[in-house]
């Protein structure tokens, strides 16, 4: 098995590469177009593709999940405090400071790692204008407490939806929930575009606002309208998606199937937590977090170190909280005091490695990692 595993670094995700050649007719396409950016024919389809796929009627394509977060709160002008998570990727709290927003942090709750939503009522003050969760790891959040929250107080909704590409609750998508939902299309990601993402949103009319500002601000070739950011999609990025498209449903099987042998291997070690995905018709498994609990014979970073020291790359995702950062703690809602859950389930997470390609000598080495302290201490 040390010989199947071999010298190949093992990470926490790896993007799904399609073979070279069928990307190949995609950009013999955009070379014979000569249109690289601008909403070019490929941008077209795969805002459309992406509609169909993810049972949404708006989607706008962006460069990336960053620009689209800061695009989506500027296009619902979004001023003041914003209540927010803080077990999220720092992206997440980024794009309020970049939009001279004061991020509040709000605990999370305990089983689905997202944003508590009775700890988002104790934290609303006159100047909150909107709330920003995020879907962690895909696990939807509590959007019927969240929006009952919302409408009793008047705010806008954005979901950080990054991680939640294809996932459905019982009534469809998980992305028509809220005012607006960012996607992000890494990498990393279940569905990636090499580098991009995407805002859901609910009408035409917030679109053509959104696509205005994705193109600073251009009506026309002589109008300019409000103060918009270089946010455009590349036609190879759009082209890279379709291709993507046609395989993501096979990737998010293979990733159902990773995730239910961890189950199985995993099943009865004594202090090892698998993080659920409960809540969703449709998962996408884009993450399989465990919490190290204090009777595992390892601490969550010993246990970091001995898979490392295997060449196989977890995640503490997510550690630091972003209300530890030197731009953040400051706040006073980043007391660790206002944040215990977050702030102990932070020190226990480790995200393993689960994509496609990962083979089942690679998921039994790891496995077998995980359980090797457990079974030490059975022989003693």
């Amino acid at each position: 098995m040390e010989e199947a595993v071999g010298g190949r670094r093992i990470n926490v995700t790896q993007p799904y590469l399609p073979p070279l050649e069928e990307f190949i007719p995609y950009l013999r396409q955009i070379w014979d177009s000569k249109m690289l950016t601008n909403g070019g024919p490929m941008h077209q389809q795969l805002e459309q593709a992406l509609c169909e796929y993810l049972g949404v009627e708006y989607i706008c394509l962006f460069n990336n999940g960053t620009t689209a977060l800061l695009t989506a709160l500027q296009s619902l002008r979004i001023t003041g405090e914003v209540i927010t998570t803080p077990y999220s990727f720092v992206a997440t709290a980024h794009s309020l400071l970049w939009n001279g927003i004061k991020p509040v942090f709000a605990d999370i709750d305990p089983d689905t790692l997202n944003l508590d939503p009775k700890k988002i009522e104790a934290a609303i003050t006159p100047h909150t204008t909107a709330i920003m969760p995020v879907h962690c790891y895909g696990n939807p959040c509590d959007v019927e407490a969240i929006q009952a929250i919302a409408d009793n107080y008047n705010l806008r909704v954005i979901y950080d939806a990054a991680h939640a590409f294809g996932v459905e609750d019982e009534g469809g998508s998980i992305l028509r929930h809220g005012d607006l939902s960012v996607l992000s299309f890494h990498a990393t990601k279940v569905f990636n575009t090499f580098e991009g993402g995407a805002i859901v949103c609910p009408d035409a009319k917030t679109k053509l606002r959104i696509d205005r500002l994705k193109n600073f601000g251009f009506v026309d070739e002589l109008t300019v309208v409000a103060a918009g950011i270089n946010g455009k999609m590349s036609e190879v990025n759009a082209a890279f998606g379709l291709l993507q498209l046609t395989h993501v449903d096979r990737a998010i099987r293979r990733r159902r199937e990773i995730a239910r042998i961890y189950d199985k291997q995993l099943s009865g070690v004594i202090g090892i937590l698998p993080v659920g995905d409960a809540g969703q018709a449709k998962a996408n498994y884009s993450y399989y977090p465990i919490l190290v609990e204090d009777d595992y014979p390892l601490s969550r970073d010993q246990l970091f170190e001995a898979l490392l020291d295997k060449n196989i790359y977890a995640r503490r995702y997510f550690y630091p909280l972003i209300s530890e950062f030197p731009m953040y703690r400051g706040m006073a809602s980043a007391s660790c005091e206002n944040l215990p859950i977050a702030d102990r389930l932070a020190k226990k997470v480790l995200c393993l490695p689960i994509y496609p390609n990962l083979n089942q000598l690679e998921i039994s080495k790891i496995s077998s990692i995980v359980r090797g302290p457990m079974d030490e201490s059975k022989k003693n």
